[in-house]
């Protein structure tokens, strides 16, 4: 190691040994809410004693984690509801002085990957840090083993509070989540985040939306802009759908969120546009009469260059959406934003799994396309 490496070690251990330094100000878990391991020399915590961030409605729910409520069954489209036990976006944020952080959880469904989809992305979890600083840093991913897995996320951290993030899958389910610590540590609930950055930003769209194909639960661009904004997040991605039903116009009209993102024109053609923006829009502003909403264009398909059909059917969907936004602009709906969808994918196609899903790559660079959007729209 060099002394340019040796001195970059150095800090960053010395960062991260100072950060989450106000953890007595926040609300320590008794040992008593856990319960202890036979074979461990750690407390088991369910982690929703610290509470869930992603979740739009904290009551009426049919499962712990479910991301829709109770009521939704039989009114969102069936594939949706059932998608709606998926715990794409779900996350916790906690404060522990443990220098090694296990993790036990148990997932709905046996099937743990899918052909283009990592175990880690689709039934992991995905542990981040916050250093001295506001930045949060990857730390540890939880590779799933079984439907029901216990790891050690992370070991031989240096002595320190510090404050964590701890993303759940994003392609299936969860009936149980908890986090192992030592005896001799605490875990703590995390400080609330500040005003005005409390509310979340929601995302409603597809399963690009939902994180296919990310290869991690943290590395989908809702949980990068998260991070990045310092921002809860909603994520109401669901795979093969995110088609704008009155139903669904409804059901997140409810929450009140700092802006909605509308990621749907993936599953849409231009038809559909046509018969549902501009209803779906104005249910939301109804409700929500000042609340900023993002129109997001499909990404262009990677063989869009060469495949008719591909372009074809990326241009009349967007043609579609501006010809809504105009309307709605001219009916007077304020507080309205576009992204059009060039730059939601690179133009050298490396960044998708199949030419529509994003790669991690694919996700930082939508992330890094839609940020000053949203950003433009959170400004007061």
């Amino acid at each position: 190691m060099n002394l340019r490496s040796a001195c970059w070690s150095l800090c960053s251990i010395i960062a991260l040994s100072l950060s989450g330094s106000a953890a007595s100000a926040v609300e320590k878990l008794a040992p008593e809410k856990g319960t202890a391991d036979p074979a461990l020399p750690v407390i088991w915590y369910d982690i929703r004693q610290l509470g869930i961030e992603g979740q739009g409605w904290s009551t009426d729910l049919k499962a712990p984690y479910d991301r829709l409520p109770a009521k939704a069954e039989g009114k969102a489209p069936a594939a949706v509801w059932g998608l709606s036990h998926h715990s794409a976006g779900l996350a916790v944020r906690f404060v522990t002085d443990a220098q090694t952080i296990h993790a036990r959880w148990s997932l709905i469904k046996g099937e743990l990957a899918m052909p283009h989809m990592p175990a880690t992305g689709v039934s992991g979890l995905d542990l981040y840090v916050k250093d001295s600083g506001t930045t949060w840093r990857w730390l540890s991913v939880g590779q799933p083993k079984a439907q029901t897995t216990s790891v050690a996320l992370v070991g031989g951290l240096p002595a320190g509070e510090r404050e964590y993030l701890l993303y759940l899958p994003l392609y299936n389910g969860v009936s149980s989540v908890e986090l192992g610590i030592g005896k001799d540590s605490f875990l703590a609930i995390a400080d609330p985040r500040p005003e005005p950055r409390r509310k979340p930003i929601l995302f409603y769209g597809t399963s690009i939306t939902q994180g296919g194909c990310a290869s991690r639960p943290g590395t989908v661009h809702t949980a990068i802009l998260g991070r990045r904004l310092s921002y809860p997040v909603i994520n109401l991605g669901f795979s093969g759908n995110g088609r704008m039903e009155a139903e669904m116009a409804d059901l997140l009209a409810e929450i009140d969120p700092a802006v909605y993102v509308l990621d749907c024109l993936p599953n849409m053609d231009a038809k559909a546009v046509s018969e549902r923006v501009v209803p779906f829009v104005k249910k939301l502003r109804a409700a929500r009469p000042q609340t900023p909403i993002l129109l997001v264009e499909d990404r262009t398909y990677s063989n869009a260059f060469l495949i008719s059909s591909s372009l074809n059917r990326n241009l009349t969907s967007r043609a579609a959406l501006e010809k809504a936004y105009v309307t709605l602009q001219a009916d007077g709906i304020k507080h309205l934003g576009y992204l059009h969808g060039e730059k939601l994918l690179g133009a050298d196609g490396d960044d998708t799994v199949d030419g529509s899903h994003p790669t991690d790559l694919g996700f930082l660079r939508q992330a890094e396309a839609m940020q000053p959007a949203i950003q433009q729209l959170l400004k007061p």
